[in-house]
C-alpha cells in the first residue's frame, strides 16, 4: 500500500530524514505499534530513496548519523552506507529499500510489513 510521507517541497536535496506511517500489516488491537517507519533521502529534484529503519541482522532500529553519512545499529553494531549497503558488523545484507513515488506533489512510500531476518 502507498503512504503519503509528505510534500516533495519539505524534503531538502542531499538530506536522510525519518518518516513515519501506519504499518502495512497492523492489528485491529495494535495502537501505536500501528505506526512505523522509514529513513528517506531526497536524492535530486525528482528522485527518492528510502529505506527500512530495521536492522537487517535482528531487526533493530538503526539511526542515522549525518556526520559521518552513516546509517548505526545499536543493537550489535551494525553500520551501513548512505546508499543501504553494508559498512561493518553482523548485517547479512544491506538495508530493505521501500519503492518511492512522487504523485501530485506528495511523495508516497510502498511499504510492507516490517523486514527482518529469520
Amino acid at each position: 500500500m502507498w503512504r503519503r510521507v509528505g510534500n516533495v517541497e519539505s524534503f531538502e536535496i542531499g538530506s536522510t530524514v525519518e518518516v513515519t506511517f501506519e504499518d502495512a500489516s497492523p492489528l485491529p488491537w495494535s495502537g501505536q505499534t500501528a505506526q512505523t517507519a522509514a529513513w528517506l533521502r531526497r536524492e535530486s529534484q525528482e528522485v527518492f530513496t528510502a529505506f527500512s529503519v530495521n536492522c537487517t541482522h535482528l531487526g533493530c532500529p538503526v539511526r542515522w548519523l549525518p556526520d559521518a553519512n552513516l546509517f548505526l545499529c545499536p543493537c550489535h553494531g551494525g553500520a551501513y552506507y548512505q546508499d543501504g549497503r553494508v559498512a561493518a558488523g553482523p548485517p547479512p545484507r544491506s538495508l530493505v529499500r521501500y519503492e518511492v513515488r512522487v504523485r501530485q506533489g506528495q511523495v508516497e512510500v510502498l511499504t510492507s510489513p516490517v523486514p527482518i531476518s529469520t
